[in-house]
């Protein structure tokens, strides 16, 4: 049985006691002295082991960037290798070589060669390398780098000058009970991937071109590129088919182009050819009498702007009344001034039909097509009395007889007050002729004859002879003389006197204005 704290070579030495004391122990045994020889061997065991430790030297081991003191019996660095397991790679360095003989001062420094995954032209290979660059790793694993080729080192983007990142040991990994600081420590590998660019074509419309490219798609290359692809273009292959050298892309360009219709304003790119297939493209119909600027055939240029103008044409029928005619009918038996309704009347409609033309909603243009009369209007007959009956009136003046009252607005006036200078030939005289006075009024011919004797309570008898530019309709105007002008301005009941005038001379229907 081997102890786990012995050495090999101490294990040997224990061994050799061993067997030297091997009869010593069976002759014990016979005479039963074991209780007795147990303890003895023990302390000589432990001297012997004691003796065995404080022969060895000790020597500093450095393995990488972890450091160790280790205890040996070995003659060589070699052989101090061959103890602790340690296996070198021809890359490795080992510092002082492994023929040196062991001192208690000696330091012993091992450097392991980083391992450095390189996968290009289609492998992977494993180099193991002290280089500091990238150049220096691909000049040891005698690959050359192309002017248009990429370096990614731990994806990452690299130059041949970038420099390789430090060395970062794996210490995930679990050390044994009996064992060594390096043990189970490795070198995390790097990563050094080399991208061979290709050739490809690419034809734009004008003059094809070559370019050199590592991108892996059609759309990451012409991004590369700079090459400015709308939405409307069309590339051939795919922008996600995959590069391979030699291949040739096609780009059919779109024209850029706007369409105003229904308000809006459409900018867009198509590969169309013609003003119609553009619209069609987008989903926008023609119909009727809609208009297009420019025609529908003709071709697409840059920046070419359509304008469609939605036509629309409307039949509207407008309508209009006919008033009706008020018809006046005499009826002897109707007492003057009376009236009565015997037909109302009714308005007539004139219809028109006209075309109406509207350009994107807006009306532009109104033609009329006919014109009728759709329903005629109905006359208003009226009746009025010509029926004459005189009454009395009690007066300061005494019992005066009537045959008509009329309902006035009165005002007054003088011969100074009645719009003529003194110096003119007509001042102070009626339209009669007769010198202005108390007695006189002016009224409208329409309405009451001149010559005609009236009663006005509150002013007495008074002849109509005169008339005014303002005495229109039932107005009624009182003379004064200058000395005994009383003002007047209100409405009056104003009495013709018997006998009335001859019918023919009669108005039967007397104006209704002003109004009261």
């Amino acid at each position: 049985m081997r102890f786990a704290w012995m050495s090999t070579s101490a294990f040997r030495h224990f061994c050799a006691l061993r067997l030297i004391f091997a009869p010593f122990v069976a002759g014990f045994r016979q005479l039963r002295w074991s209780l007795l020889l147990v303890p003895l061997l023990l302390i000589a065991g432990t001297g012997l082991v004691w003796g065995y430790q404080r022969t060895g030297i000790t020597v500093q081991v450095s393995v990488d960037e972890l450091r160790e003191t280790v205890h040996t019996h070995q003659a060589t660095v070699g052989r101090l290798l061959d103890e602790l397991g340690l296996v070198l790679h021809a890359e490795d360095l080992l510092t002082p070589p492994a023929e040196t003989p062991l001192r208690s001062d000696l330091s012993v420094q091992i450097v392991r060669a980083r391992p450095v995954e390189i996968e290009a032209d289609g492998q992977t290979l494993v180099q193991r390398t002290h280089a500091r660059t990238v150049a220096q790793v691909l000049d040891e694993a005698g690959l050359r780098l192309g002017s248009h080729d990429e370096l990614w080192l731990n994806r990452q983007p690299a130059t041949l000058l970038s420099e390789l990142p430090p060395r970062q040991l794996d210490g995930d990994a679990p050390r044994f009970a009996r064992g060594h600081v390096w043990d189970n420590h490795q070198a995390v590998p790097l990563r050094l991937s080399l991208r061979r660019a290709v050739p490809i074509t690419v034809d734009d419309g004008g003059m094809p071109f070559v370019i050199q490219t590592t991108a892996p798609t059609v759309g990451e290359a012409l991004l590369r590129e700079q090459i400015t692809l709308y939405l409307g273009d069309r590339v051939m292959p795919g922008l996600g088919s995959r590069v391979s050298a030699g291949m040739r892309i096609f780009i059919q360009r779109s024209t850029p182009i706007a369409i105003r219709v229904d308000g809006h304003t459409v900018k867009t790119r198509t590969r169309q050819e013609t003003v119609g297939d553009a619209l069609a493209e987008q989903g926008i119909t023609v119909v009727g009498l809609d208009r297009v600027s420019p025609p529908m055939s003709e071709p697409l240029v840059d920046n070419l702007v359509i304008e469609v103008t939605r036509v629309r044409e409307a039949i509207e029928i407008e309508q209009e009344p006919i008033p009706f005619a008020s018809v006046w009918v005499p009826d002897d038996n109707l007492e003057l001034d009376h009236q009565r309704l015997d037909e109302a009347g009714a308005e007539g409609v004139t219809k028109r039909r006209l075309r109406v033309v509207y350009e994107d909603g807006l009306e532009v243009s109104r033609a009329l097509e006919d014109v009728w009369v759709a329903q005629e209007p109905v006359a208003r007959v009226l009746a009025y009395g010509r029926k004459i009956v005189t009454r009395t009136l009690e007066t300061p003046e005494g019992t005066l007889v009537y045959w008509r009252k009329v309902r006035m607005a009165a005002t007054s006036y003088s011969a100074s007050t009645a719009g003529k200078s003194p110096d003119h030939p007509s001042y102070g005289r009626t339209r009669l002729g007769q010198p202005m006075r108390k007695g006189i009024v002016a009224v409208d011919p329409a309405v009451i004859n001149l010559g005609t004797r009236v009663y006005v309570p509150g002013y007495g008898s008074g002849v109509a002879g005169d008339t005014g530019s303002a005495i229109k309709g039932r107005r009624i105007d009182l003379g004064y003389d200058d000395n005994n002008l009383v003002l007047w301005n209100r409405w009056v009941d104003v009495y013709l006197l018997a006998p009335p005038p001859p019918r023919y001379q009669i108005k039967w229907v007397l104006p209704n204005w002003p109004r009261e």
